[in-house]
């Protein structure tokens, strides 16, 4: 393959295979129809433009198929974009394979399977501990393959793992300076807040949200996980009104999705870590694309800022 596209500098030209995360259709001021695309591989993602677009075209030119693509970086609105000249349909002579093309969690995943594995061991409370395993049994597959969202923070193959594990560590750092705090229901709360992406999330390699997703998204359709869950195994109590809890107000405000505010303590620090990785999770990607004496893109979900990448050491 060739480098990758994040890789490519505006007034390059580019040749290689990328995969379609989307496309888009609309119609030019001239009244032709035209394709938004969004590409991706390993090393990020672009937008795209196909100018003219045929019938046969479109039927090509779908979300998580990998395509051969020549074409020039321009710049538009302050960010490149793919212009494309010639586009086709990889075939099985290429020897590509779509799952070449998804950016990977920085951990293996047998590392971030291991670190959960060892935190449910240490759980004490039998309630809560029987309910993550559930949970853990149910979506073993998707839990390790799905990534934490479309786009901002951990949209990467093994993302929900990862970001679960890293606030799981940011957990067990704060436990020990407020040895106050429940462990049980913080660390519970951290692996169950998002499980309910692997439904409102259409796949791991393209991600699109689902009917589901839409209509309720993932906090509603965990909440009642939680509840079938407490159900089927035989939990009352008060633990399950707390795992429920801890779901609900993990975003924090009404305004940033979150059906109730955080009103208990470990619901308090489950919305502060959570907000706290994925910010440094969009920081850290965004200045490996800058060198040093750098600024970056600004970053919409970081009130639209740029963040300058230092020279020192």
């Amino acid at each position: 393959m060739s480098q990758g596209i994040a890789h490519v500098s505006v007034g390059e030209q580019f040749e290689g295979y990328l995969l379609i995360k989307s496309a888009d259709k609309g119609v030019a001021s001239n009244g032709k129809p035209f394709l938004t695309i969004i590409f991706r591989d390993r090393s990020g993602e672009i937008d795209a433009k196909l100018w003219e677009v045929m019938k046969d075209d479109e039927e090509v030119i779908t979300p998580e198929s990998v395509v051969h693509v020549q074409g020039d970086i321009r710049q538009f609105r302050g960010k490149p974009q793919l212009n494309i000249r010639q586009i086709r349909l990889a075939t099985a002579a290429d020897g590509i394979h779509p799952e070449d093309f998804m950016e990977k969690a920085p951990v293996p995943v047998e590392e971030l399977q291991e670190y959960m594995t060892k935190t449910i061991f240490e759980m004490r409370n039998p309630n809560v501990q029987r309910i993550i395993r559930y949970f853990i049994k149910k979506y073993e597959h998707e839990l390790f393959t799905y990534p934490a969202a479309t786009k901002n923070h951990h949209e990467y193959a093994a993302g929900l793992a990862h970001h679960i594990v890293s606030m799981l560590k940011l957990g067990k750092q704060l436990s020990e300076l407020y040895p106050t705090l429940n462990t049980d229901l913080l660390y519970a709360g951290i692996i169950l807040h998002d499980i309910g992406k692997v439904q409102e999330l259409s796949s791991p390699m393209s991600p699109s949200y689902t009917l589901e997703g839409k209509l309720l998204g993932h906090i509603t359709i965990m909440i009642d996980e939680v509840e079938l869950a407490a159900n089927e195994l035989g939990i009352e109590g008060e633990e399950v009104l707390l795992l429920k809890h801890m779901i609900l107000s993990h975003h924090g405000k009404a305004e940033w999705g979150s059906p109730k505010p955080p009103q208990i303590r470990e619901a308090e620090v489950l919305h502060l870590i959570d907000l706290m990785d994925a910010k440094m999770n969009m920081l850290d990607r965004s200045l490996e694309k800058v060198k040093p004496g750098e600024f970056t893109d600004r970053i919409y979900p970081l009130e639209n800022r740029s963040f300058y990448k230092p020279t020192i050491e």
